[in-house]
């Protein structure tokens, strides 16, 4: 019988795991495996309980938003690589970015199945400067509505909660001056949004084709927006955005490397998957490779 550690945010997803935890168990026992449950206190304490819990478990699953799956593969990655588990994950936050890569299917019991009998996949992840990321690291525009958004404002509005805080700080955009190093050279200008990710989705929005994003092919992804100097400009950049095509027309710039270095006229706030990473007027982004398993669904 396989030992699983199920970590799991009580407050995500307006509180709707706590009513589901007796057929997300059930599903686990299913499969085959006995579990030890541990809901989390606050931040960052389910990268403590991966951190000193995990390498005694045979799998690990966690469940809650994009910040719980980044505070437990940060944890695990504090671990030798021989006693970090593989890591399954039931999405029940409000936006629930990584997961639209994973193929899960519907429903937290379904997803708690293949959480514990899923074959794992390895997959890369960010590393900035000396912290990691598991799908986006971003700058400008609305990037702080992830980690600024009220608690409650969330469990109330969901997805809409993000679209309201956004809306208005519409009056206060700005773009930053930088030069962005990678693979293929260098570019320099003002840009109003940014990101290097390994997601085919941000924000539930803004990405790259899903046929040109791998998770374990060791590059990263970078999504460029110039700052715009007309209404003719905002608006091809939009439309860029929501077709995912990135060109001349749009001024969106595309890139793939296994490697980005940042360098910023000024101190950039930066997130690290929805959460605030600082503010920075260089950073030093890669991809490392493989470091982590996680579970695919079919």
């Amino acid at each position: 019988m396989e030992k699983l550690l199920f970590i799991y945010n009580p407050h995500a997803g307006k509180g709707r795991v706590r009513s589901k935890l007796a057929g997300i168990l059930n599903a686990f026992t299913r499969a085959g495996c006995l579990v030890t449950v541990y809901p989390t206190q606050g931040p960052g304490d389910a990268a403590e309980a991966a951190r000193t819990l995990a390498s005694g478990f045979d799998r690990v699953a966690c469940c809650g938003g994009d910040g719980t799956l980044h505070e437990v593969i940060t944890g695990l990655l504090a671990l030798p690589a021989e006693r970090r588990p593989p890591v399954g994950y039931l999405p029940a936050g409000t936006t629930n970015d990584f997961s639209r890569n994973l193929s899960l299917p519907d429903g937290l019991e379904n997803m708690a199945a293949v959480a514990a009998a899923g074959t794992p996949r390895p997959c890369d992840v960010g590393r900035f400067d000396d912290q990691f990321f598991v799908y986006v690291a971003a700058f400008g525009a609305f990037t702080d509505v992830s980690y600024n958004t009220p608690q409650q404002f969330k469990n109330m509005f969901g997805h809409l909660a993000y679209v309201l805080k956004g809306v208005s700080e519409m009056a206060s955009l700005k773009g930053y001056r930088l030069r962005v190093e990678h693979d293929g050279g260098a570019l320099e200008g003002e840009y109003l949004y940014g990101m290097v990710s390994n997601t085919v989705s941000v924000g539930g929005l803004i990405g790259l084709p899903s046929e040109e994003v791998s998770l374990d092919d060791g590059l990263l992804e970078a999504v460029l927006v110039p700052m715009p100097k007309t209404v003719a400009d905002f608006q091809a950049a939009i439309r860029g955005l929501a077709r995912q095509t990135y060109d001349a027309e749009s001024g969106i710039v595309g890139l793939h490397s296994s490697r980005f270095t940042i360098t910023c006229a000024e101190p950039v706030p930066f997130t690290l998957d929805g959460e605030y990473g600082g503010d920075h007027t260089r950073a030093e982004i890669s991809a490392v490779s493989r470091p982590i398993s996680i579970v695919y669904g079919t």
